[in-house]
């Protein structure tokens, strides 16, 4: 073959500009690394005793399996390899759960030694693949049940046993596949559901089950409304009900204040004064009613006559929306058992400082709010390299991990963090652009779901050190200190980065 049309060539087919970004992005992490260390661990930037010089071995390691993946594996070899990889990738889910070690109350890590391994970081790039491998068949139907259920399957498995591990950071990573599926044909009311869920949950948290569901029906009769365009019948039917239902707690509270004397003292709690009050009164019944029993009466009597409307109609929305009320409520009434059961202690008090249910600046707190005083000091130019108070003098915990955004917002500033935040932002459009031009579903399907990898991360990470997202241990791709992190986003990103050349080659 000519050298100069293989040159030619190989500049051509491979996206550069991908690589630009995550060579920037993973030199731009090892420096502030190397900036949240430096005071405790006073060596050269290089010293492999430090976290530094070990992220440097990381680094080139990381960049050694990028080569293999563009230069030696053949890209077609991936899409035939997603079944056993998914496969093997469960194996050690499930195992590292008996045989990992504990790590800050999670059982997700395999111990070689001083080298730590996390199957959680590598199962992304299984499941990617798995998903491209089902949903790129010719017979692939979103909207088939049985197809549809088959990818959920794909996903929840691993979803599920990582968080059997007490990896709900890497489970929560597995929600943004959504984007990926709502490109493929998924309904974006499936988003609202997300949505619709993810508010009910903090509603009952921090107000009530019967405010959660009460905003339930009127977000289905939105909905509806919205659905059928006939606004007038939905907002004066439902409309009226939800007014009513609205105003039913202080109707009630007004009436027993009317009719029985010393009412207020009551729903102040005062024990004595209840007792007396409630045997002097025959209006007493009424500080017993709770309007959450009325709501949820009166709405199952409707059920039966919504449901024949939505048969007789044929409306498979409303259809939909009756299945979504019920789970919906299902899950107001499961909120607190997954609050105090499924989650661990230190993520619910996370969550309640999050949610402002609780203050606790000096304890599960702490690293957000010192995060924050770090990032706020660092103005529009930051303080300089290596220059960080915040940072030098250690008031950030897990600063080279978890919360090295704080360290590029103290000693970059403003302008550091915008600069980061283009760089990924350009990463994930610049996938998502290769993706959309791609010929091949396969290619198309697994540059999505590395976009939106890439995008939970950097959404959640960046969320919990600005406080506006619980602190739950997930790394910012490529800058993270870590080789699980580095070395599974490597690979995410040149898999898709070879399957992307495969293409390109040929045009």
């Amino acid at each position: 073959m000519d050298t100069t049309f293989s040159r030619r060539s190989m500049r051509q087919s491979y996206d550069w500009w991908l690589v630009a970004f995550y060579l920037l992005l993973v030199f731009f992490g090892w420096i502030n690394i190397y900036a949240a260390i430096h005071a405790s661990e006073p060596a050269s930037i290089i010293d492999w005793s430090t976290r530094s010089g070990k992220q440097m071995v990381w680094i080139l390691t990381a960049f050694g399996l990028a080569g293999l993946i563009l230069f030696l594996i053949p890209a077609k070899l991936w899409e035939g390899a997603s079944i056993p990889l998914y496969a093997f990738v469960l194996v050690l889910l499930v195992a590292v759960i008996f045989l990992g070690v504990e790590v800050k109350g999670s059982r997700s890590w395999f111990a070689f030694g001083p080298v730590r391994f996390q199957p959680a970081e590598i199962s992304k790039i299984s499941t990617s693949l798995m998903l491209a491998f089902i949903m790129s068949r010719t017979n692939f139907k979103i909207s088939d049940i049985k197809h549809f259920l088959l990818m959920g399957a794909v996903i929840a498995v691993p979803m599920l046993v990582i968080v059997a591990e007490s990896e709900t950071g890497s489970a929560l990573v597995y929600v943004g596949f959504i984007f990926m599926l709502y490109r493929e044909g998924l309904s974006g009311w499936f988003l609202v559901l997300i949505g619709m869920a993810i508010l009910l949950f903090i509603l009952t948290l921090t107000a009530s089950p019967y405010v959660s569901i009460l905003t339930l029906i009127g977000v289905l009769t939105f909905c509806n409304m919205l659905q059928s365009g006939r606004l007038l019948r939905w907002a004066g039917t439902c409309g009226l009900y939800i007014l009513i239902m609205a105003l039913l707690p202080w109707g009630l509270r007004t009436l027993a204040g009317a009719l029985i004397p010393g009412a207020a003292f009551v729903q102040a709690e005062d024990p004595f004064v209840a007792e007396t009050v409630l045997h002097a009164s025959s209006w007493s019944f009424l500080l017993k009613i709770n309007p959450l029993y009325i709501l949820l009466g009166t709405s199952a009597l409707f059920l039966p006559w919504y449901a024949w409307r939505s048969y007789r109609e044929k409306n498979s929305f409303m259809s939909l929306s009756l299945v979504a009320f019920i789970a919906g409520v299902a899950l107001v009434f499961s909120t607190q058992i997954i609050f105090e059961k499924v989650l661990q202690d230190h993520q619910r008090k996370r969550i309640e400082v999050l949610l402002g249910m609780k203050e606790d600046p000096s304890g599960v707190g702490y690293n957000v709010a010192q995060s924050m005083i770090a990032i706020g000091s660092g103005g529009l130019t930051g303080k300089g390299y290596l220059q960080g108070t915040q940072t030098s003098f250690g008031f950030v915990p897990e600063q080279s991990t978890d919360f090295i955004f704080c360290t590029v917002g103290e000693e970059w500033g403003f302008l550091g963090c915008v600069f980061v935040i283009l760089l990924y932002v350009l990463m994930i459009w610049r996938i998502i652009h290769d993706a959309e031009h791609s010929r091949a579903h396969f290619t198309r399907i697994y540059g999505y779901c590395v976009a939106c990898c890439l995008f939970m991360h950097l959404f959640i990470n960046i969320g919990m050190t600005i406080g506006l997202m619980p602190v739950i241990g997930i790394p910012l791709p490529l800058m993270s200190y870590g080789g699980s992190s580095l070395w599974a986003f490597t690979v995410l990103i040149f898999i898709f980065i070879a399957l992307d050349h495969e293409e390109r080659k040929y045009f």
